[in-house]
């Protein structure tokens, strides 16, 4: 249930493997209190309070199995050795196998009428892991070491010299190419354990009452799997023209840069020209499409450096952002235990992630960050996640999350969208606002990070769910993964792949077996609290122009959804804030309608084909 994105911690590593190993001890020997509670409900007749009884030992027991579970995983994240490895997957295999026994044991209440607050948290008792385990010990034990070896494969993954930076920066085509070759190697090792993943995890969900780990997966939002799915659909509809037009005018313009013996006319694009590894932004490729005049007179990454910014007054400065909304500063121990910079000494998994290690107060950041306009985003998307595990820490263990996954996703990014011209104004980093001429440049890096990453949020979990249903064979998954990439993305490879390859173990989601529709949803769902909350800000000028800094009232309005945790359906969630009961995607719509207007006008002169 934690949520896994960026800090630096200092520990020497001899303390640290006896505090794991003790930990790991510790969970082996259920507390007997709990296991009393747990078992005197199981033999008895079912009722209310029996269910009562049994949700409650089980909340004591789970939380006490994710924190110590949390604090392995941190460690072996920030510090990745076979050691760190192996004591991970073993606080992982305890804590997965305890959920998995749970979630079993509960079904029994399944037909005893309870109170909403039980009922809900027995709901969310079997979607408390996102891989279940199988009740076979061994196959408990198997699953566990797949899953850690995956992340650490992806975490030891290299392609020198760095491949990234050449996707981002490069225009010479044969050397993006051999980039994204080198880094796409990483996934072919995973394919023999993935195919046994799916095995294992499908054998744990279908033991807790579920199809699949697909379907349990979709089962998780306050709607039964079928709905969540048609939901996904209606708002890619929704959003599919402005996507379809930014990939036309982007075609066109990569065309313009490599000819068209690289880059069709009417087809899809090839993946690595699209400046990142897995082509879901864009936005590093800015120089080769930006509207003409549209320079906003100002570059956030050097104004960064001129200030002689370091990693750690970037997070300042996302800090006080929250704290300008009258939420107060992050605990001592968030400066002291996170991490900020990649060590030079070790491997860790650089991928930004946000940690609550004992669902309290003990909140960190893991992230490798540069001094760049893109950190300075990601610094304000991760600590969302971090004031938002705070917010929610005084509800009961069960409910200590977000409404949904979404939600927890797109708090940040919400608070991302207004670090405006005028917020860099108030904050000193600009002395004039750039005028509404300047806006088109703006909207177009804006929509190249943002728009772009629409279907790919979108396909990943469909390409999941088809390989734990059993739609997609291990024979096909490469085939899969590119027809979906065709169809969503209208991107291709670059070049010819087979069934050797296994590219979706080269994004870090696939390989941590972390459930993706959430970053889809957030990136919806963040446009639409965006607008909410700048009505509620009495503004009332153009969308993407508006910044809630300072403003107070708006952000006891955000605290107080936040602090509900998921103790309610997300609709109602969503109403607190928002007013709304429905995910709308018109948001994004109004705040990129400029640039969609400019970007059709651009399409109809060039006679750029729209579509694939």
């Amino acid at each position: 249930m934690s949520i896994r994105l960026l800090g630096t911690i200092c520990v020497d590593t001899a303390i640290a493997g006896i505090l794991v190993a003790g930990g790991i001890m510790t969970m082996q020997a259920m507390n007997s209190a709990t296991a009393a509670a747990v078992s005197s409900a199981a033999a008895s007749a079912a009722t209310p309070d029996d269910a009562r009884r049994f949700i409650e030992a089980a909340e004591a027991r789970l939380l006490d199995l994710n924190v110590k579970a949390s604090r392995a995983e941190w460690v072996h994240e920030t510090f990745i050795t076979d050691d760190t490895e192996i004591l991970s997957a073993e606080a992982d295999e305890i804590l997965k196998a305890a959920t998995s026994d749970l979630a079993a044991q509960s079904r029994r209440f399944d037909d005893v009428k309870l109170p909403d607050d039980v009922a809900r948290k027995f709901t969310l008792l079997k979607h408390a892991v996102d891989i279940p385990a199988p009740k076979t010990p061994a196959e408990q034990t198997e699953l566990s070491q797949i899953l850690a070896s995956l992340q650490s494969d992806y975490g030891k993954g290299k392609w020198c010299p760095e491949g990234e930076n050449i996707l981002a920066s490069s225009r010479n085509p044969d050397e993006l190419r051999r980039a994204w070759l080198g880094w796409h190697a990483v996934g072919s090792p995973m394919r023999k354990r993935y195919e046994r993943l799916v095995i294992l995890a499908n054998e744990g969900a279908r033991e807790m009452g579920f199809a699949d780990v697909g379907a349990m997966w979709r089962s998780g939002y306050d709607m039964s799997p079928e709905a969540f799915a048609a939901e996904l659909d209606r708002l890619w509809q929704q959003v599919r023209p402005l996507y379809v037009s930014l990939h036309a005018y982007t075609r066109t313009q990569l065309a313009k840069k490599y000819g068209h013996a690289v880059v069709s006319e009417s087809g899809p694009i090839p993946a690595d020209l699209l400046g990142n590894m897995w082509a879901q932004q864009w936005d590093n490729i800015y120089p080769l499409v930006a509207p003409p005049n549209a320079d906003p007179g100002y570059d956030l990454t050097e104004i960064l450096k001129s200030k002689k910014t370091d990693a750690r007054a970037m997070v300042r400065y996302g800090e006080r952002f929250f704290m300008s909304l009258g939420f107060p500063a992050l605990p001592p121990t968030f400066w002291e235990r996170s991490l900020f910079t990649k060590p030079a000494d070790r491997d860790v998994v650089c991928h930004a992630s946000a940690w609550d290690v004992d669902y309290v107060d003990d909140l960190r950041i893991k992230m490798c960050i540069e001094i760049k306009a893109e950190d300075f985003s990601t610094i304000h998307h991760e600590l969302g996640h971090n004031f938002y595990q705070r917010a929610y820490n005084t509800q009961p263990f069960f409910f200590r999350d977000s409404a949904n996954d979404g939600f927890h996703e797109a708090i940040g990014d919400t608070i991302a969208l207004s670090v405006t011209p005028e917020y860099l104004k108030q904050i000193g980093f600009i002395e004039n606002v750039p005028p509404a001429s300047a806006d088109l440049g703006l909207l177009m890096r804006k929509a190249l990070e943002k728009v772009a990453f629409l279907p790919f949020g979108l396909l990943i979990d469909k390409w999941r769910w088809g390989a734990f249903s059993g739609k997609v064979a291990p024979a096909d998954y490469n085939k899969a993964w590119w027809e979906l990439r065709r169809q969503y993305q209208g991107i291709e490879a670059p070049v010819a792949r087979s069934e050797a390859d296994f590219d979706p173990g080269a994004k870090y989601h696939v390989a941590s077996n972390t459930p993706y529709a959430r970053y889809f949803l957030a990136a919806i769902l963040q446009f639409q609290f965006h607008r909410a909350i700048c009505r509620q800000a009495g503004y009332a000028g153009p969308l993407h122009r508006c910044s809630i800094y300072n403003n107070k009232e708006v952000g006891a309005r955000l605290n107080k959804m936040l602090a509900m945790g998921k103790s309610r359906p997300w609709p109602e969630e969503l109403e607190a804030l928002t007013g709304e009961k429905q995910m709308d995607a018109t948001a994004i719509l109004d705040y990129f309608a400029p640039l969609k207007k400019w970007l059709d006008e651009q399409n109809k002169a060039s006679g750029a084909k729209i579509d694939w």
